[in-house]
């Protein structure tokens, strides 16, 4: 019998009103499900769908906060010795009625079915490879309490890392906005004002002036047709670069090799690498299985080229820290030396979380060196390109003012 997805109300030992919704292959396995809980139903409702091909399917809307923070109420409720299912209860409970709320239920089910908490969180989308993998190991090792704690810890450090590096582009991006559109409105409303009384001053304009006002000119002529184009290009090239490998190759190699930026991507993307990797290897993952996982954290494609060949090259029986040393300069020769320091005392995973704990310094020190340089900068950007404007408006008045 197929299953089916039902809505259900009911009411708690306690008088108090619940909601969800639950696979279920008919609505008596749902009542029954629900007296286990000790839930006394009031409604059970089939929830009817389009077809495949005509329904969209909404992904959960759970926050990368949320998740982490779920993996550490659970890491430190197994940890206080809760069973696992009373666990996932309590975790559910404590929660508002929201898509996480409804993921952990429909997790508890799973598990309470028979399923391994590994295999349930691979039937969401929420839960990546690392995730599960990780979970996996710490289930058939018994320590699922202390790789989950890991793992909370994992994605903690990987939020701050991406907090980190989002917010020195947060705020030269919000100003080159603020100050594109103020010049557009000077182009648009404020130099045609000036333009009807230049032209009853019946003298010849300063460059300046001149220059500004041709400007203006193009600028309320084409605008739209530019602002249109620029839309559209920009569609176009996002489009090119998710859907074709080539595109985004290129684009992750171009990022590389610019100045300063191209220095804090490639230590922000080996941090992850780092980070990744000591994880999955402390957890007990093989190496060449972990580098599976590892090919996609750093959201680069010249990275995941690299660790497909590292990998490769373990699998002949060429050690990590050689590997490294072939890809091409890729990784700064720090983690090759810490690498070969961990292959040779055992103790890889320590080398390789010490590895990404100096990485992710070096990200916050030249984060705070950019922030540091970017504000004059965009002061005196900003300086010269309104000031000049104004220059340009003020000028024609000026020289009519020494002439009389």
């Amino acid at each position: 019998m197929a299953e089916h997805r039902y809505a259900w109300r009911g009411n708690d030992r306690q008088g108090q009103r619940l909601r969800g919704e639950m696979q279920a292959n008919s609505p008596s396995d749902v009542a029954e499900w629900l007296r286990q809980q000790r839930i006394r139903p009031t409604q059970i409702q089939r929830q009817w769908t389009l077809p495949p091909w005509l329904r969209r399917t909404r992904r959960p809307r759970i926050q990368a906060d949320e998740l982490t923070q779920m993996t550490r109420q659970l890491a430190t409720l197994l940890h206080a010795g809760v069973p696992l299912l009373q666990s996932f209860d309590m975790l559910g409970k404590g929660l508002a009625p929201s898509d996480l709320q409804t993921l952990i239920r429909d997790v508890h089910t799973q598990i309470e079915g028979g399923i391994a908490l590994n295999q349930a969180f691979r039937k969401h989308q929420v839960f990546d490879a690392f995730y599960c993998n990780l979970v996996a190991a710490g289930e058939m090792s018994g320590t699922l309490d202390v790789v989950l704690d890991r793992l909370a810890h994992h994605l903690e450090k990987t939020q701050a890392l991406q907090a980190t590096v989002r917010s020195a582009l947060v705020y030269p991006a919000a100003i080159l906005v603020i100050a594109l559109t103020v010049l557009a409105l000077i182009l648009v409303f404020v130099v045609p004002a000036f333009q009807n009384i230049f032209a009853s001053f019946g003298a010849e304009l300063p460059w300046l002036t001149r220059m500004v006002i041709a400007l203006s000119e193009t600028f309320q002529r084409y605008g739209m047709a530019c602002a249109a184009f620029a839309i559209a290009a920009a569609w176009w090239a996002r489009h090119q670069i998710r859907h074709r490998v080539t595109w985004q190759a290129r684009l992750d190699r171009f990022l590389l090799r610019i100045p300063i930026a191209g220095e804090l991507i490639r230590h922000a993307c080996t941090a992850r690498w780092t980070r990744t990797l000591a994880t999955l290897f402390t957890a007990g993952v093989p190496l060449t299985e972990a580098l599976d996982v590892v090919q996609g954290v750093t959201g680069n494609a010249v990275f995941q080229a690299a660790t497909q060949s590292i990998q490769a090259q373990l699998m002949r029986g060429t050690s990590l820290s050689k590997a490294l040393d072939s890809t091409e300069a890729l990784f700064p020769p720090m983690v090759g030396q810490m690498c070969a320091i961990g292959e040779e005392s055992g103790a890889l995973d320590h080398m390789l979380a010490k590895t990404a704990d100096y990485y992710e310094r070096e990200v916050d020190s030249t984060v705070a060196r950019l922030s540091t340089l970017m504000e004059p900068f965009i002061m005196v950007v900003l300086g010269v390109l309104i000031g000049g404007l104004v220059m340009a408006l003020y000028l024609p008045i000026f020289q009519l003012g020494q002439v009389v």
